[in-house]
């Protein structure tokens, strides 16, 4: 045994063992992504139970993805398609690349998709979000690493090389832009970063190049839901925060002083500061119109219900929801508000 091994092991000089082939190849894969048509074959009404031989097993067939999404040279962040036709997807990765991608045959959304073009300004994207704006189809949004955010529009019908255009671009943050959400209506977009500041953005007003609200608070500093009239912004120890939005084309507003008792003065005012969990909360959503409730999951493991025409009162909270495991994610069902995922 060496002097310098304290261990009972063999050293030798020999070359470590090189990755074979296939092995090689994943490790150089990056990020990929696959595109599903989720759409259920036709199936039979009545049970198995009703077959004319209920005990034979038949193999449910797996679904074969459209395309492969590749390209990427580290893992994909994020997906989104954009509004409000799903015209083009884009893809974020670790790597900065942005990828924007359509169906070989445009009216054939089923057809193989493929590359439109591609941009790389920042080192690594967080986040996408496409704006729901009727006024600004295929509009998006992007969070960088280095805490910037950038708003695009895709061009379907111009040359792919041409397809992206830069609409904004923000330098507020100071640290990782964590989350960015648009306003129903898709005028104004709200985005969070890691250093606990809220900015708010009206990208297509007369006001388009500086924050319409700007807030700094400890524990905002996570994601976030928006409506038309407010942000729900959630962070550790279970704290969400409701901060009122401005209307397009309304005064910059900052810090807590900055609005009013109500209407479109609230910009920029915290108008509720929650904390019914014990935990960090994971996710939030609001349900579908005319309803009015809130739903937060938390690491605790509970899913709270708020009622935003009461001020945020708790209308329930479910505390095992999932018993000692974290809720990361819940959602509304489309069709009917009433049901939560």
């Amino acid at each position: 045994m060496s002097a310098t091994n304290p261990y009972d092991e063999d050293i030798s000089d020999e070359e470590p063992a090189m990755l074979g082939e296939d092995e090689a190849r994943d490790e150089l894969a990056g990020g990929i992504g696959y595109l599903f048509d989720p759409t259920p074959d036709d199936s039979p009404v009545l049970p198995e139970s009703y077959q004319t031989q209920p005990a034979e097993r038949i193999e449910r067939k797996g679904i074969d993805a459209i395309s492969t999404l590749d390209g990427h040279t580290d893992s994909i962040n994020a997906l989104t398609f954009t509004l409000p036709s799903g015209a083009a997807l884009l893809s974020g990765g670790r790597d900065g690349a942005l990828r924007d991608l359509g169906p070989s045959t445009p009216s054939n959304p089923l057809s193989p998709w493929t590359l439109l073009t591609s941009a790389t300004e920042v080192d690594e994207i967080n986040w996408l979000s496409a704006s729901p704006s009727s006024d600004h189809p295929n509009t998006f949004a992007l969070g960088a690493a280095d805490g910037s955010v950038w708003v695009y529009t895709v061009d379907t019908s111009a040359p792919a090389a041409d397809s992206l255009t830069i609409i904004q671009t923000y330098f507020a943050h100071t640290t990782p832009c964590t989350a960015g959400a648009w306003s129903s209506d898709g005028s104004v977009l709200a985005t969070v970063s890691e250093e606990g500041s809220l900015y708010v953005w009206a990208p297509f007003s007369d006001t388009s190049s500086q924050a319409i609200v700007s807030l700094t608070a400890p524990d905002a500093r996570r994601r976030h839901r928006t409506t038309g009239s407010y942000a729900a912004v959630r962070g550790a120890g279970g704290a969400i925060k409701i901060v009122g939005l401005p209307k397009p084309g309304a005064a910059p507003a900052k810090g807590k002083k900055a609005g009013g008792p109500g209407g479109a003065t609230q910009a920029g005012v915290i108008l509720a500061d929650l904390r019914a969990q014990s935990d960090s909360v994971e996710s939030l959503t609001f349900a579908a119109p005319p309803s009015t409730v809130m739903a937060a999951g938390s690491v605790d493991g509970s899913i709270v219900l708020f009622d935003a025409a009461r001020r945020f009162a708790v209308k329930r909270h479910i505390r095992e929801a999932h018993a000692e495991d974290s809720v990361v994610q819940v959602a509304f069902m489309s069709r009917d508000p009433k049901i939560l995922i």
